[in-house]
């Protein structure tokens, strides 16, 4: 009997061994694999991202270190910055208040040709800032709608779309699109008893809107509102359009590199521009998960 068991041993160890090398050759052949098919994403990543950063954040001390703080050291650069960074806070702003309004009536409400009139309140996502620049000078422009009908009426020919108003305009034409449809989404996702239950409690319409829609729909108004303001900070298309009397700091930058081959002041002020918007998303980004980790840790306990 001894002796049958150490036969069977004998025989069972070396086969084994032979399983585990086999997994053993397959794993590595499978890392060896992967690792190939990995090489062409990281060369791409390291050629068209790592390295053009790389430079970016050289350049500037080509010209000296205070390159860095030219933004602040210069009235021009810093009045582009106040300019970019004041007009991107109110069409956030401004933008998730009508997107709100609307998704929620959109969401929460059914009726004929609701469907059609999301896609078509949604339609200009599918615009680049340049084509909806171009609607604004259309309608506000020296050649535009608004100055035909001025002039008609006898007051000459009015325009708005090469300074501030025209730039809002079309900021705003380009961000509601988005939160429209991010809203639409999120009350269309919302409990209805929380709605009815307050109701019911004797609520009223503010009452609701305070203590059951602003709460539900602060996750999407955060992030909404983070990826509307680095979107309008960094808008280029609309701002060339439009920007001929209302200077933003995308243009600028523009101007730098492209009129005056000034590439250290122009890699200094995308800098800014980068880290202003990055700290907006960063932020965003904690407090969205801050909040998620809370709500989860409210269901579990049954609060």
């Amino acid at each position: 009997m001894v002796g049958t068991q150490r036969a069977v041993a004998s025989c069972s160890f070396p086969s084994w061994g032979k399983k585990a090398e086999k997994t053993i050759g397959s794993f590595i052949e499978m890392k060896r694999t992967l690792s190939l098919c990995a090489a062409p994403a990281v060369a791409f990543f390291a050629a068209f991202w790592l390295l053009p950063v790389v430079q970016l954040l050289v350049l500037p001390s080509n010209k000296g270190w205070e390159t860095y703080f030219a933004v602040v050291t210069n009235s021009r650069y810093l009045q582009s910055l106040v300019n970019t960074v004041s007009l991107s806070l109110v069409i956030t702003l401004l933008t998730l208040l009508l997107g709100a309004v609307v998704g929620i009536v959109l969401g929460r409400q059914t009726f004929r040709g609701r469907q059609l009139l999301l896609s078509l309140l949604t339609l200009p996502l599918s615009f680049p800032g340049v084509i909806i620049g171009f609607f604004i000078i259309l309608l506000g422009g020296r050649q535009g709608l608004v100055a035909d009908l001025t002039e008609w009426a006898g007051f000459g020919r009015t325009t708005f779309a090469y300074g501030l108003t025209g730039l809002f305009l079309g900021y705003l034409y380009f961000s509601l699109p988005r939160a429209i449809a991010n809203y639409t989404a999120a009350a269309s996702a919302m409990d209805a008893q929380l709605e009815e239950a307050a109701r019911s409690l004797g609520a009223s319409r503010w009452q609701v809107a305070r203590d059951v829609w602003i709460p539900e729909l602060a996750p999407t108004s955060i992030a909404c509102g983070a990826i509307i303001f680095a979107t309008s900070m960094g808008a280029f298309g609309t701002a060339f359009t439009l920007a001929s009397k209302f200077e933003v700091l995308p243009i600028t930058i523009y101007n730098e590199f492209t009129n005056y081959a000034n590439f250290a002041l122009a890699a200094s002020l995308s800098i800014t521009l980068g880290l202003i918007t990055w700290l907006v998303l960063f932020i965003t980004r904690h407090v969205t998960e801050a909040q998620a980790s809370h709500k989860t840790s409210a269901s579990a306990l049954g609060v």
